[in-house]
């Protein structure tokens, strides 16, 4: 059964992109679009989605307050947060108002459909892409805390259900931060991952 999704967003440009992107996937079905913060709650009343992908800077409404509304109407509904902002406290002000996932905008396309469907599975609970934890995690190739930690237990020989169970999360999780580490090291498996980190001092302190 496809994943039944809403879309809300201010800037058309965006909203006819993610539509392309997420149409192109065969379990993802887009159910309706808003533009402005006051469409969100009739369109999710009128279209039942199972999942809203809502970004926080919408005009008459914004977009952590339409998902106030949506926890306290529709609490079937799993809601992810999409933005520009890659900061903590826009991030906690979405987990903490009930959001699935938060999805900054300078997320890998290829991503995005994995997010929303590990979201609306109940196995994530986390920000996807770009997200600003420089002060956290330090130098290293722009990876975040969470990967940094992942890597540690890449070099460690970990397998990726081992990890799962260390780092509390899915052995899929696991397959997609690794995606995102790789990118970003510009390798292609956990061998030059490891190799990667140990050369470069990443995780030398902590394995």
């Amino acid at each position: 059964m496809a994943l039944r999704v809403l879309l809300a967003d201010d800037h058309p440009l965006i909203l006819a992109g993610i539509r392309r992107v997420l149409e192109e996937e065969g379990d993802i079905e887009i159910v309706g679009e808003a533009c402005a913060g006051s469409q969100v709650l009739p369109l999710v009343a009128r279209t039942d989605p199972d999942l809203v992908l809502l970004d926080i800077r919408l005009p008459q409404l914004d977009g952590l307050a339409c998902l106030d509304q949506i926890r306290r109407h529709h609490p079937r509904v799993k809601v992810v947060v999409l933005s520009a902002f890659s900061d903590a406290d826009h991030i906690q002000a979405a987990l903490r108002r009930g959001a699935s996932a938060y999805v900054v905008k300078a997320v890998n396309t290829l991503d995005l459909a994995s997010a929303l469907r590990q979201a609306a599975e109940g196995t994530v609970f986390t920000a996807f892409g770009g997200v600003d934890e420089s002060k956290e995690s330090g130098q290293g190739a722009g990876l975040t805390k969470r990967e940094r930690m992942l890597l540690v237990s890449v070099a460690k020989g970990l397998s990726n259900q081992a990890i799962g169970k260390e780092l509390w999360i899915t052995e899929q999780t696991v397959k997609f931060h690794l995606r995102n580490i790789y990118r970003k090291l510009g390798v292609s498996s956990r061998t030059e991952a490891a190799r990667y980190a140990f050369e470069h001092g990443l995780v030398e302190a902590s394995v």
